[in-house]
């Protein structure tokens, strides 16, 4: 392996690491925090849009801290890398529309850099080396 493949397995590496304790931390300090803070925030940023139904907003609270705790967890051990990115696309595809049709024009312009950082990692998942996706594929070979 040369060191420039090296840098790339390690730089993938340490980008998947920091955005997965990101991304798990989103949802951990919502789930270990006070929920009723965080309903009553969606509520109060989504009051003016028209097309989300009020009703949808508690269900859509009480989901979104597991989808990110558990991406960011696969993203942070790299198990499942694949399935994670795509699960993390999804999450932020409703963010968007949620953010969007609230006219929160800055907090879409952060979740644009999240989408970058998605689309980065799913086209460079050939460098995730230092995973546990990885180590498993590897041991499969190894065990033939």
């Amino acid at each position: 392996m040369s060191a420039e493949q090296l840098d790339q397995r390690v730089a993938y590496g340490f980008l998947r690491v920091i955005f997965g304790v990101n991304i798990c931390f989103h949802g951990l300090s919502r789930l270990l925090g006070d929920h009723a803070a965080f309903l009553a925030y969606l509520n109060q940023s989504m009051a003016h849009t028209v097309f989300i139904p009020k009703a949808a907003i508690p269900p859509f609270a009480a989901v979104l801290p597991w989808l990110e705790a558990i991406t960011g967890l696969l993203l942070l051990l790299g198990l499942f890398t694949r399935f994670a990115l795509f699960l993390g696309f999804v999450v932020m595809f409703f963010l968007m529309v949620g953010v969007t049709l609230a006219q929160n024009w800055d907090v879409a312009g952060v979740q644009l850099i999240y989408c970058v950082i998605y689309f980065a990692l799913l086209s460079f998942r050939d460098r995730n080396f230092f995973s546990v996706d990885n180590f498993l594929a590897r041991s499969k070979v190894s065990a033939r």
